[in-house]
């Protein structure tokens, strides 16, 4: 079952954070943290989003909430970028993050909406036009 979910979560992750990330990040994997790297290929792209009753958008905007409340700043942007190849749409996740807010604390919706600004700008920038 290892070697499937592996494989299930290396395609899934590559599917939503996109074949280069996930690359970059296997690939300056060393000795001190490819077990790490597998792992959560395996348990976290494999075993949770490999499940069936949660779509990737739904998945997406739960992680923009937990990853904001948790303060993960670096995991925030690269998971908001992901939400938005997800179909998350910039009303859902203004939604999500002033939910965020409210349940919370102000201090993780201030830096949610801080990190989100500055994402959906590259990402403005990088396509041209609004994500």
């Amino acid at each position: 079952m290892g070697d499937d979910r592996l494989a299930l979560g290396r395609q899934i992750r590559s599917e939503v954070l996109g074949e280069e990330v996930v690359r970059r990040r296997l690939d300056q994997a060393d000795d001190f943290n490819r077990e790490f790297q597998q792992l959560m290929t395996e348990y976290c792209w494999g075993a949770a989003w490999g499940r069936q009753a949660l779509s990737r958008r739904d998945r997406s905007l739960l992680n923009l909430g937990m990853l904001s409340a948790l303060n993960r700043a670096e995991e925030f942007a690269l998971h908001l970028r992901a939400a938005i190849g997800n179909g998350v749409t910039i009303e859902e996740i203004k939604d999500t993050l002033i939910q965020v807010a409210v349940y919370c604390g102000m201090p993780a919706g201030v830096e949610a909406f801080r990190i989100a600004t500055r994402v959906l700008s590259e990402m403005q920038a990088e396509r041209g036009a609004k994500p």
